[in-house]
């Protein structure tokens, strides 16, 4: 199920200024990456639908079109989802792991477009992408 879409953002408080003031998105839940990045979930009032934003500090700069991130999926079995996807073109960047109670791949598509894949070991937490501390 598409969970969300996350996108990489130079300045983090820039990025929720204009998506809260400009768009009327709220906030929901922050917090930091395992490896360093730093996070900030945007929700929709009407849809629901969540907007992920991902600042990574100290990467060199991206390109004009570099933005979109990844899209997020959970997955009910995370191995049968990635040789599936495997199968039909994708390409593992970041092997199957553990972090926390999850358990999260990346892959990318045939069109490079990052896909995280998480698979949910309990209800009450949250993907270690978007887990925080």
């Amino acid at each position: 199920m598409l969970e969300y879409t996350g996108i990489r953002v130079r300045d983090l408080e820039r990025a929720i200024r204009f998506y809260t003031e400009g768009l009327g998105l709220r906030p929901k839940a922050r917090g930091r990456m395992a490896a360093g990045g730093l996070w900030q979930e945007l929700e929709d009032p009407e849809s629901r639908a969540v907007l992920e934003l991902n600042y990574y500090p100290g990467d060199p700069p991206y390109r004009e079109g570099d933005e979109l991130d990844h899209l997020g999926f959970r997955v009910d079995d995370l191995a049968a989802s990635v040789r599936r996807l495997t199968e039909l073109g994708a390409r593992v960047r970041i092997p199957p792991f553990s972090e926390g109670t999850e358990r999260l791949a990346f892959l990318s598509d045939p069109d490079g477009v990052w896909i995280e894949l998480y698979e949910r070991t309990t209800d009450d937490v949250p993907p270690a992408s978007r887990g925080g501390g």
